[in-house]
């Protein structure tokens, strides 16, 4: 089954962008970014401040973007049956250069998980578009846990490498 990722969530002011692999069934079906409620992304980006995620979906686009925060995914569209990215055929990348044509105010790109950065890198290693931008491959905040990465917590803490690019 062919699945299509959202629009980018991009305002004046961006100055990192978040990029996932394709958005998993979850939050497909809630069209919504990272809508899994297992999925720890929003507790990440609030637990750079630490607060909590308790808004509605709506605001937490609004915090995220008040930190400069933007988000989008590497795959414009695949196919895949389930959420797992090692499911993930036939990828078509996002046109990720026009995106940072139009907001040059980007300065990092975040890469949230392994299968994020790997399909970046197979289209996007030598673009010039990319050449000065902080590149920060993060741990995955997918709800199953690693060896490294067991909580929201260890999530946390590794993303703290992102705050310098925030706004």
């Amino acid at each position: 089954m062919r699945v299509h990722s959202f629009p980018p969530m991009i305002r004046e002011g961006a100055t990192a962008l978040v990029l996932g692999s394709m958005p998993g069934e979850a939050s497909l079906a809630a069209n919504q970014y990272y809508g899994n409620p297992r999925n720890h992304l929003w507790r990440v980006l609030y637990g750079l401040y630490g607060l909590e995620p308790d808004e509605p979906y709506a605001d937490r686009l609004a915090f995220a973007a008040s930190r400069g925060i933007a988000m989008w995914d590497v795959i414009a569209s695949c196919e895949r049956a389930g959420s797992l990215d090692a499911n993930i055929r036939g990828e078509v990348p996002n046109d990720l250069p026009g995106l940072i044509a139009e907001h040059p105010g980007i300065r990092c790109l975040a890469f949230n998980g392994a299968k994020s950065h790997d399909t970046f890198m197979k289209y996007f290693k030598h673009h010039p578009a990319f050449a000065e931008l902080a590149k920060l491959k993060l741990p995955s905040t997918s709800p199953i846990p690693t060896r490294t990465m067991r909580t929201a917590a260890d999530r946390i803490e590794a993303w703290r490498a992102l705050l310098p690019y925030l706004a």
